[in-house]
């Protein structure tokens, strides 16, 4: 069950991070009597939000959500539990080394929490098999940057960008590397790359609205944190 919430939660694009602590904090707050699948895990967003009954939370911050707005919600989203199956699409001539990379793909996202080597490994073999897997480098990236590897992250976040340059997780990711590297400049011009690819990116507005504050470019930092503050109030 956990796996299961943890792989929709990350084919969702809630960072990595992010579902680490929410899991580990539900996992803490439910009692020892009550299983998981009595809940319902939504990805709302770049927010996890748990649901039981008419209740419904962030288990990582502990802040409570509208029930209307989760029922929302619902209507928007798929449940996690359980993960339905993609419906098939024709397959182009090299489907059979497409098929095997997306296999490792979804082996690794399942390794993630529970063995980040093992998963690095899978997200390798997935890459070794269909070098343009884009996700697979942003996924592995954030690995490596996990690990303390940022430079190596960055590479790869680079790749990722040579197939999907629009994609504004790829620069958001790619900024969080460049400021460990401490070239800010460079860093903020990824985040100002990624709100223009996703203007409701609340996180990517707190980081840059923090980074520019630190450059001394107070009006323009206000601008993003107050972004932020309205997106993150709105949920």
């Amino acid at each position: 069950m956990l796996l299961r919430a943890a792989h929709g939660l990350l084919q969702a694009r809630v960072p990595s991070g992010r579902v680490r602590r929410a899991l580990r904090e539900l996992i803490r707050q439910l009692p020892p009597d009550r299983p998981l699948s009595g809940v319902r895990i939504y990805a709302d967003g770049r927010q996890v939000v748990v649901r039981e009954g008419q209740t419904a939370w962030q288990p990582d911050s502990g802040q409570a959500v509208f029930t209307f707005a989760v029922d929302d919600l619902a209507r928007k989203t798929a449940v996690v539990l359980p993960v339905p199956k993609r419906p098939s699409r024709p397959s182009p001539p090299h489907i059979e080394a497409v098929r095997t990379a997306a296999g490792w793909f979804e082996r690794a996202v399942a390794l993630e929490l529970v063995d980040p080597l093992a998963a690095q490994t899978a997200y390798r073999r997935a890459l070794q098999l269909d070098p343009d897997l884009s996700d697979a480098y942003i996924n592995l990236g954030r690995l490596l940057h996990e690990a303390g590897d940022s430079a190596g992250a960055m590479r790869l976040y680079r790749e990722a960008l040579t197939r999907s340059p629009d994609d504004p997780i790829a620069h958001y990711d790619l900024a969080l590397a460049l400021e460990d590297q401490g070239e800010m400049t460079a860093a903020s011009s990824e985040y100002h790359r990624a709100i223009e690819l996703d203007g409701e990116f609340a996180d990517a507005h707190f980081n840059l609205g923090r980074l520019l504050d630190r450059l001394g470019q107070r009006s323009q930092a206000m601008r993003h944190l107050l972004a932020y503050k309205q997106l993150t109030e709105t949920k």
